[in-house]
């Protein structure tokens, strides 16, 4: 029986963000396989085109490096050089039925963890060995119950399909899109996803979540032309100053009657000395709203802006889209069955069906779209656990007790939909 606390501390030890998890996902794909799944992963589970915010190829190769450094089985992480870092885990009941899929994100942020004596896992040894990166947000616990629910699963004793997707790069809603692009949702009959945490306390569950909004992460690149600040500053072509510009502008969009937004630029950069015309800047925005209507609005009236402060200052632009969302809608059937379940699990004591969610934005909002356009249904899970400090924090940490009650649940709804 797997050791689920020692699982989920090697991974909170060894924190890889979007699309370097290498190390994470060729565990994961040691684990599946050796537990008699069908294991699709590397590109075979991802779309590359669709891929977003895809980090430099120099960023890939150092976290390639680092990930065999420490242990990832070669001839598994050779599959995913470049970024291809989704696993699929596949298991065929006995009998033919419903396919049902849950799915667990794998990465890590950002974020230089605590070294605080008081940071559980710096009290217990298992504070992140990659200073500056973190699990600060659960994911090291989604994989850890994904590993707990595929040993569960592995007899195949039920009547139907369990897909298992370990899913990269959900931090900026980058990794998704590209598993359901690849198709690998369109046989799916139900989709449960979850989170941990989320202001949700220990022995609580939401069985369905909204209030996800939809969001676009757009880069733009301004390119001007550069020049002597003092000698010549009328040859140069100002790219920072478009970019601010556009910055302002952005800020001072309208707000809608119809649905709540949000617009941030989170990244200015650009220029070289205080002597030099900037010939390069960079600006990352991103936009969200209740619908996605809305936030198509947004987005083009953000284009716009960008257009037209690039052409105010004589520059050249590009735009690239870095992530994505949409809302999401949870099928009410879906939310109550996991109730039921959650009822038969020792140490759930509150059960909520639908509960605003004030997480931001959720990529696995693409495959519940995905499932239910195709005539399935889905849901998305908050389950609870203390935290003590809130998400993205340096001492954001989860009570491990919920990992063995999390697989528990997923396992009894899986049974439940495969009898």
């Amino acid at each position: 029986m797997m050791d689920l606390v020692s699982i989920r501390r090697d991974f909170h030890m060894h924190p890889e963000v979007g699309f370097t998890e290498f190390r994470t996902a060729a565990k994961v794909v040691e684990l599946l396989t050796s537990l008699g799944y069908d294991v699709i992963y590397g590109q075979d589970a991802m779309d590359g085109p669709s891929r977003r915010g895809l980090p430099s190829q120099q960023v890939l190769d150092q976290a390639y490096e680092r990930a065999l450094r420490d242990g990832a089985n070669p001839a598994i992480a050779a599959k995913m050089r470049g970024g291809y870092t989704a696993v699929i885990g596949v298991k065929k009941g006995k009998a033919d039925g419903p396919t049902v899929a849950f799915r667990f994100d794998m990465d890590a942020l950002p974020v230089l963890e605590s070294k605080e004596e008081d940071h559980f896992p710096k009290a217990n040894g298992f504070r992140s060995r990659y200073e500056g990166n973190m699990h600060a947000c659960a994911h090291d616990g989604h994989t850890t119950i994904g590993l707990g629910l595929a040993e569960k699963l592995a007899d195949g004793d039920f009547s139907g399909t369990v897909k298992l997707i370990f899913q990269p790069a959900e931090e900026g809603v980058r990794g998704a899109y590209s598993i359901v692009q690849k198709g690998l949702l369109d046989d799916v009959d139900y989709i449960f996803c979850h989170h941990l945490g989320v202001n949700v306390p220990l022995g609580e569950i939401h069985g369905g979540s909204h209030g996800f909004l939809a969001t676009t992460k757009m880069l733009a690149h301004f390119h001007g032309v550069s020049s002597h600040a003092g000698a010549s500053p009328e040859v140069g072509k100002n790219a920072l100053l478009g970019a601010a510009t556009a910055l302002l502008n952005i800020h001072a969009i309208t707000r809608f009657s119809s649905a709540d937004t949000r617009i941030n630029v989170g990244v200015l950069e650009g220029g070289t000395a205080a002597n030099i015309i900037p010939a390069y800047a960079k600006m990352i925005v991103e936009t969200r709203s209740e619908t996605e209507e809305v936030n198509a609005e947004l987005e083009k009236r953000v284009r716009n802006i960008i257009a037209s402060s690039a052409a105010m200052h004589d520059l050249n632009y590009e735009i690239e889209v870095i992530g994505g969302a949409i809302p999401i809608d949870y099928d009410d059937e879906m939310a109550e069955l996991a109730l039921e379940e959650a009822k038969k699990v020792e140490g759930f004591h509150s059960f909520k069906k639908g509960e605003h969610n004030s997480m931001g934005s959720e990529d696995a909002s693409f495959m519940i779209k995905r499932v239910q356009d195709r005539g399935g249904k889905g849901t998305y899970m908050s389950i609870g656990t203390d935290i003590p400090a809130p998400h993205h924090h340096p001492k954001f940490d989860i009570q491990e007790e919920i990992l063995p009650r999390s697989v528990e649940l997923l396992n009894r709804i899986a049974r439940r939909i495969l009898a």
